[in-house]
């Protein structure tokens, strides 16, 4: 209809991040490395974080976005959650969907 508009958590996407990252990119090698580390590091933070309260953001998450914003020289938190809206590169490297907010 015309004039209605979809809102954007019900669009569907049939594209995934790691479909549109280049198998050769060098991203692809340190994903790999982080991935294997923080999964040895799993059971840290899970001793470190309480089952009550407020859910909060993923430690492993939080590194990973750091090591983004250092690589590609992101000077604040709200930079990066601006790009994040939009890069691709990012949501994948953080294991997010693309309709994930």
């Amino acid at each position: 209809m015309r004039g209605t508009k979809v809102p954007q958590s019900s669009m569907i996407c049939l594209v995934s991040p790691e479909s549109r990252i280049p198998e050769g990119h060098p991203l692809r090698a340190v994903k790999k490395l982080v991935d294997a580390a923080l999964k040895d590091l799993a059971p840290v933070f899970e001793d470190m974080y309480s089952n009550i309260g407020r859910p909060s953001i993923p430690p492993e998450s939080l590194l990973k976005a750091t090591l983004l914003m250092a690589l590609f020289s992101v000077r604040s938190d709200r930079m990066f959650c601006v790009q994040l809206g939009y890069n691709l590169l990012f949501q994948w490297f953080l294991d997010m969907d693309m309709t994930e907010d």
